[in-house]
């Protein structure tokens, strides 16, 4: 029972689409929290801020060894760190706005 190359093309390109529907979705959110933690008032070159997520993706993914993130004491520890840090850029920057 083999598919005619039409429905596998069609299947493609809904694939094509769902993927395109996905990776804006994907794009906006991240967009959204990295706009949220003043990301997009700071002068940086395109190729930096790429590696610099790039980083902290391997670091969520567990690619470093003794990366934070993978134990339990010091995961709470930074976590709150970065939302304090997060926490007080965007109300500074809302102050600023206001």
């Amino acid at each position: 029972m083999k598919k005619p190359s039409s429905k596998i093309r069609e299947e493609i390109a809904k694939l094509q689409e769902q993927l395109k529907h996905a990776e804006t979705r994907e794009a906006e959110r991240i967009g959204r929290i990295a706009l949220r933690a003043g990301l997009g008032e700071i002068e940086i070159e395109e190729a930096d801020l790429q590696a610099a997520f790039e980083e902290l993706a391997k670091r969520f993914r567990g690619g470093k060894p003794g990366a934070i993130g993978r134990k339990g004491a010091s995961d709470s520890s930074t976590g709150g760190g970065q939302s304090e840090a997060l926490a007080s850029s965007t109300a500074s920057s809302s102050a600023g706005e206001a």
